[in-house]
This record gives C-alpha cells, sequence and structure tokens, in this order.
C-alpha cells in the first residue's frame, strides 16, 4: 500500500491527539471526584447529580458540535470543545462555590460531549480519506490515555500535590490539542457549501436508531461495569480490597487490547462477523456476572464484556458514517446522543436493583440489551472502504 500524502498524516495525527486528550481529561476527572468531593464537603447524592448533570451536558454538546459542523466544518466543532474543555478542567480544580465548581462542570461536559461528537465526525472522515479503517486506532488512543491520566491523578494523591495539578495538566493537552487540530485536522467542506438547503435534512433517520440502539446498548454496559463492578465484588462477594478493583481493570485492559486490534480485524473478518463475535463474548461474559457469585467469575466476565466496548463503538461509528457519506457529521452526531442515554440508564438502573435483587443479577441488563444487538447484524456492511480525496 502506498503511503498516505502527508496533509493525510497529519490529519490522523491530529485526531489521535484529540482523542488521547479526550481520554486524559475525562479520567483526570472521574478519578478525582473523591478528592473534589472532600473539598467541596458534598455528599454522594450531590455527586451523583453532578455526574447526570454532565451527562446531559454532553448530549446537549454533541447538538452543538452537530451545529458547529454542518456551518463550519468538524473541524471547527472538534477544536470548539477542545477549547472549551482547556478553559473549564482548570476551573474545576478551583476552590469556588459550590454552584460556580457546578457550572464548570456542566461547561466541561458541553465541552466533552462537543468533543465525542466531532472527533468520530472527523476519524470517519480521515478514515475514508485513507481508504482503511482507522477508528480503531482512535479510540485506543483515548483508552491507553485514560489509563495515563488514572496514574497522573494517582501520583499526584501520593506526592500530596493536590488534584488540582491533574486538572490544570488536562486542561494544557486540551489547549495543544485544540491547536493541532486546527492546524492539521482535515477540512472538510461544511454541509451548509456542500448541499442544495432542500437536502440539508435529508437524513436516514432508519439508520440514526438502528446505530444508536447498538451504542446504547454498548453504554448500558460500559457505564454499568464502571459504576458498579468494583462495588460488586467488594460489598456482594465480600473481595478484599485489593481484589475489588480488577474487575473494572481487568475490563479495561480488554477495551484496549480489542481497540489495537480492531482495525486488522475489522479488515480481515468483515463488520457483521467481527460485530456477531463481540457480541456474542460480551453478552456472555455479562451473564456470567449474573449468574456465577465468585470473585474469579465476576472479574472473568467483566474482561469478557470490554470486547464488546473495545470492538463495537468504533466499528459502529464507522458503519453509520458510511449510511449517507454526505450527511456523515449529522449521522454521527446523533448517533452520539445515545452514548449518553446509555450511560446514564446503566448506571442509575443497576443502582435501583441494588437495593433489591442485587447487584448481581442487575448484570443481567446489559447481556440482555447486548444479545439484542445480533437482531442488527445485517444492517452493518462488509464493503470495504474506498478512498477519497478530502473535501
Amino acid at each position: 500500500m502506498d503511503r498516505p500524502p502527508a496533509p493525510l498524516r497529519s490529519s490522523r495525527l491530529a485526531v489521535t491527539a484529540a482523542y488521547a486528550s479526550q481520554g486524559l481529561g475525562y479520567a483526570v476527572v472521574v478519578t478525582s471526584l473523591p478528592a473534589l468531593k472532600a473539598r467541596q464537603e458534598v455528599d454522594d447524592a450531590t455527586v451523583s447529580i453532578i455526574v447526570l448533570g454532565v451527562s446531559l451536558a454532553a448530549a446537549a454538546g454533541s447538538v452543538v458540535a452537530n451545529a458547529v459542523a454542518v456551518r463550519w466544518g468538524s473541524r471547527a466543532a472538534l477544536a470548539l470543545g477542545l477549547l472549551v474543555q482547556a478553559v473549564f478542567l482548570p476551573v474545576i480544580a478551583l476552590p469556588t462555590p459550590f454552584a460556580a465548581f457546578f457550572a464548570a462542570f456542566v461547561l466541561f461536559g458541553v465541552g466533552l460531549g462537543c468533543v465525542d461528537a466531532a472527533a468520530a465526525m472527523q476519524g470517519v472522515a480521515v478514515q475514508r480519506a485513507h481508504g482503511s479503517h482507522l477508528l480503531g486506532g482512535f479510540f485506543a488512543a483515548a483508552t491507553a490515555a485514560a489509563i495515563v491520566g488514572a496514574l497522573l491523578v494517582s501520583f499526584v494523591a501520593f506526592s500530596a500535590l493536590g488534584a488540582g495539578i491533574a486538572l490544570a495538566t488536562a486542561g494544557v493537552v486540551a489547549l495543544l490539542a485544540a491547536l493541532v487540530v486546527a492546524r492539521l485536522a482535515l477540512r472538510e467542506v461544511p454541509i451548509d457549501e456542500a448541499l442544495p438547503a432542500a437536502e440539508r435534512g435529508r437524513l436516514p433517520r432508519a439508520g440514526i436508531w438502528i446505530f444508536g440502539f447498538v451504542i446504547l446498548a454498548v453504554f448500558i454496559s460500559d457505564s454499568a461495569i464502571s459504576t458498579w463492578s468494583t462495588v460488586y465484588l467488594q460489598d456482594e462477594l465480600r473481595s478484599l480490597a485489593w481484589v475489588a478493583p480488577l474487575g473494572y481493570a481487568a475490563y479495561q485492559g480488554v477495551v484496549l487490547v480489542t481497540r489495537l486490534v480492531t482495525d486488522r480485524l475489522v479488515t480481515r473478518l468483515g463488520r457483521r462477523r467481527l460485530v456477531t463475535v463481540a457480541v456474542v463474548v460480551s453478552a456472555i461474559g455479562c451473564l456470567v456476572v449474573a449468574v456465577l457469585p465468585f470473585p474469579a467469575a465476576a472479574i472473568t466476565g467483566f474482561a469478557l464484556a470490554g470486547v464488546a466496548t473495545g470492538i463495537l463503538i468504533p466499528v459502529t461509528f464507522g458503519a453509520a458514517g458510511e449510511i449517507a457519506p454526505e450527511h456523515s457529521d449529522q449521522v454521527i452526531a446523533r448517533v452520539n446522543i445515545f452514548n449518553y442515554a446509555g450511560s446514564i440508564f446503566g448506571a442509575v438502573a443497576l443502582g435501583l436493583l441494588a437495593d433489591g435483587p442485587g447487584l448481581g443479577i442487575a448484570f443481567l441488563i446489559p447481556a440482555v440489551a447486548l444479545a439484542a444487538i445480533l437482531f442488527l447484524v445485517p444492517r452493518f456492511r462488509t464493503a470495504p472502504l474506498a478512498a477519497s480525496a478530502a473535501r
């Protein structure tokens, strides 16, 4: 295969930087929550409200990304989202009154959602321009950076530097990523310029709902495991304190590994076969957690569930971006909103069942949600990508 021209290599670097910044910033925020909670002197219920507010704001950020991309292109939307994060990550670190603290969190959420949507828009555009699958590598960069972010928070806590240092560092990284994106990212012709007014609203709504459901199901599983895996292992299965976090660690490890190999696997196996394998493996993993109340089984089940998160998110956004290439940015922005609905549902639904039947059996919810994707596998096209010139 011929080496891509320099502008395409630069655009790939810019999108990778955006994904890495996103993963780092989000990980620093969520792992700093205990320190921020203590500083603001709030309880767990208030933290839950903050997390819900961020999720809703992120959904609004996806809408903002759509509006900006339609008018000025996805490069502008991605740079804007990163700049918003660069501003409000350090503000979160400041010792402010709670109202200002909460407002900063919500505005950070807007930037978070804007980057989620716009990075996927740019990723699909760069993937199309290259003529090869790249989204798995982009998402792998986010996962690897998230691990770095968690380690950064651990380091500053160990060294007594405070969570503010980690948040400020993430803000600087977001600013640098915004500059890289503004300079090197792929410039697409905005939809307002590319299409007549009568055609701008003609979106493939059935495809949006179908791929949106896949994203919904995957994020139900991701949110359930991210929020409740450690609690389940420690509180219900009575695992040792050092064992309880291993479920989430195993999950994230598998997510990273599968994302590193997704681009090669989708080329070799095709989307339909790869999606089927990922769904079956991960649904079985959640089922194992639900029916086998032993720490080793639960950790294994959480690890297996990581296959879906690692593979289905990049594959689904790639497929969604191809159902109507002329509306790719609009489609991705709408599919991305299902991310936050799944995140909220996964965390809340399992939490409600924790006081009743228990967390173990509650993991049947993500198992069923993932299994339902099998009915949608035929909608994943397996045709190879065709390279196209950057717009």
